[in-house]
């Protein structure tokens, strides 16, 4: 939770995010500033107001307004007669249009409970869709749509509390909003606004400024400036509401009587001007709509919603790619411990019954947990600080043959083995292999032509060791075979047994690729580099290797999602995607993730073509102990065009 900020505090934290000046005062060589005319002479009644965003829903509707006492909400035509209705005591207000319809967002104050409403094309509105009751008062609320449409609230409470609830998908009430996280936020808060377009969001502090956060569900709560009061920003006295239109940010100082413009310089706000507000009563909230004439405003001060007009256009925003984002389908029990816990995934298929097929996923805090295709946790073995872990087939114990998967150890530095009953999948251990590696790290494994199974490890230091493993005197020997090095921290790495070649991953450099033999040299050739669709940390790597070609997949961690190239040179880039949350089903996205794993197996129903599973290092909604979320590949296969 955020403490208030006193002055010395406030230099401290502009310098170290050098990001104040991005806010702070008005740039002298711009254009003059522009100016502000008000429409209607006499204020509309009203507690809280906003124009309405899009027009197109309905081309007469105007403003959405709730009125004092029990009037409720009401929308309004551009003459100020009431369209529709809905009766009540409310207060706070922000809304979202869609093709299908409208969401309002706003509190019930005898219930002391944010509601939504949905409101169609017949102007029917849906039945209230009530949040649970916060055990804190909240003092502001606001929508965000993110890129798959689904539809979120936020909610800003007393003493730097918040959160963020699941309400709507394609803008139908959910029939259960769903908590998706809980907020620290600046205190002395009660405005938020959020860009649905760039997934930020706008927290003012009163008597300290504007803050902005990313709003997506699986983005991590970190925040940086907008603006802060002066002498280390452009405000003169304090922050209240904001208004967002495309390309620019309007907010309100009410103490100074002033309005704040900022406009989008790349991914961050720097101030265009300020303008005076005179004869308005500490105005405290602003609506927005762009127009090709400028900008209409209300103004909502004590004595009511004032109609205006800004002369000015923002720079136009630079379209940003947007990756898709596909709902997760399944996610796991969560592993034992909490923090960051979860790593590594890999996947066992049965191959006598593909439906009975196990995901093996490491737990760096305590052992080996193994989950059926619904997620359900059916082994865990406390074998200690398992890092990363794969499998391979055919691996002769004694005078029976099992199937393997092999761990790093971090409590021994060593190589975990484990038998997979072929049948049942029921694992087994079976021992240890020691290592000379000081901090052993990733692991994945590789079966020869001749079909020997070799475990290929790493050390921070940038070290790979190559074991050739073998179990026919009964327990699991290793016998090492070659040495190589990256210039940096690795971890990662997938070996086609196909094409007997390894990927590599140096977390903050490059994608290497090299042979897989362990008497080949270990020339490493360059795959992808980190810059452009590749962002580190780069973390696990897999291969999905289908009947018309292979692709490598990897976790480019430092933007949340999962990049997907060509197998073979050159090494294409077919794209990328994000794991996203699956409304109906009441899961969760992914991100920052360490370790994935695919595979191209027909798993029946919706894993007939091959299933892709991640490390889930942020969970939400609930917030708690770490998974594993899976993802149809045919989902994949289909929003990047893939064969």
């Amino acid at each position: 939770m955020y403490m208030t900020l006193h002055k010395p505090m406030l230099l401290s934290l502009c310098i170290a995010l050098a990001a104040c000046q991005s806010g702070a005062g008005v740039d002298s060589d711009k254009q003059p500033s522009p100016s502000l005319s008000i429409v209607d002479a006499a204020p509309l009644e009203a507690v809280n107001a906003q124009l309405i965003a899009n027009t197109d829903f309905w081309p007469n509707a105007s403003r959405l307004v709730v009125r004092p006492d029990s009037r409720g909400l009401q929308i309004l035509d551009a003459d100020g007669a009431v369209i529709s209705d809905s009766k009540g005591r409310f207060e706070g207000l922000d809304h979202r249009v869609g093709e299908q319809g409208m969401l309002i967002a706003t509190l019930d104050r005898k219930r002391q409970q944010p509601v939504l409403l949905g409101l169609d094309r017949q102007r029917r509105w849906s039945q209230p869709l009530y949040i649970p009751r916060t055990d804190f008062a909240i003092e502001g609320l606001c929508l965000f749509r993110d890129a798959a449409r689904n539809s979120f609230l936020f909610l800003v409470g007393e003493e730097g509390v918040g959160e963020q609830w699941l309400v709507a998908a394609n803008m139908r009430p959910l029939a259960t909003p769903q908590r998706v996280r809980g907020l620290s936020l600046p205190p002395e808060s009660g405005y938020c606004q959020v860009d649905d377009q760039t997934g930020e969001l706008i927290v003012n502090e009163e008597g300290v400024g504007l803050w902005r956060y990313a709003a997506d569900a699986e983005a991590p709560l970190v925040r940086q400036p907008v603006d802060i009061v002066q002498p280390f920003g452009g405000i003169a006295e304090a922050a209240a509401g904001m208004a967002l239109v495309p390309g620019g940010l309007l907010a309100l100082d009410p103490e100074a009587g002033a309005l704040h413009l900022y406009g989008r310089d790349a991914d961050s706000w720097r101030s265009h001007s300020v303008l005076p507000l005179e004869g308005f009563d500490e105005p405290e909230q602003i609506s927005a709509r762009l127009t090709e004439r400028g900008i209409d405003l209300l103004l909502t001060d004590e004595r009511g919603a004032h109609a205006a007009r800004l002369d000015w256009q923002p720079p136009t925003p630079n379209a940003t790619a947007v990756i898709p984002m596909l709902p997760a389908q399944v996610q796991t029990d969560p592993v034992p411990h909490l923090g960051d816990a979860a790593d590594d995934p890999a996947i066992w298929v049965n191959a006598s019954d593909r439906a009975r097929s196990r995901v093996l996923a490491t737990d760096k805090k305590g052992g080996l947990g193994v989950y059926d295709m619904a997620g359900k946790q059916l082994q865990y073995l406390p074998v200690g600080r398992l890092n990363n872990v794969d499998v391979r087939t055919g691996f002769v114990l004694g005078g029976k043959q099992v199937d393997l998967a092999v761990a790093s150890n971090r409590d021994h530095n060593s190589l975990h083995l484990f038998a997979i009953e072929p049948t049942s999948g029921q694992l087994s251990d079976i021992g240890q292999i020691a290592t000379p590696i000081n901090d052993i790290y990733g692991l994945c494994m590789f079966k020869d032509r001749e079909s020997a199974i070799h475990a290929i490890t790493n050390d921070k230091d940038g070290t790979f060791l190559q074991y050739r493993l073998d179990g026919t005197g009964g327990s699991p020997r290793g016998e090492l075979v070659r040495q190589f090095k990256v210039g940096s921290q690795p971890e990662g790495c997938v070996a086609d047994d196909r094409t007997q070649r390894l990927f590599v991953g140096e977390e903050d450099e490059a994608v290497w690729t090299l042979d897989a033999r362990g008497d080949a040299p270990a020339k490493l050739e360059k795959v992808i580099g980190v810059g452009g669709p590749l962002h580190d940390d780069v973390e696990g790597l897999a291969l999905y290797q289908g009947e018309k070609a292979d692709y490598l997949v990897i976790s480019s961690q430092g933007n949340d999602s999962y990049l997907v190239l060509d197998a073979s040179a050159p090494y294409a880039v077919r794209g990328a995607l994000r794991v996203g949350l699956n409304a109906e089903l009441g899961i969760d996205g992914a991100s920052e993730t360490d370790g994935l794993e695919v595979t191209s197996a027909d798993l029946g129903g919706i894993w007939s073509r091959g299933m892709l599973v991640v490390q889930d290092g942020r969970k939400r909604m609930p917030e708690g102990a770490q998974n594993y979320k899976y993802l149809p590949w045919a989902a994949v296969a289909d929003a990047l065009g893939l064969d």
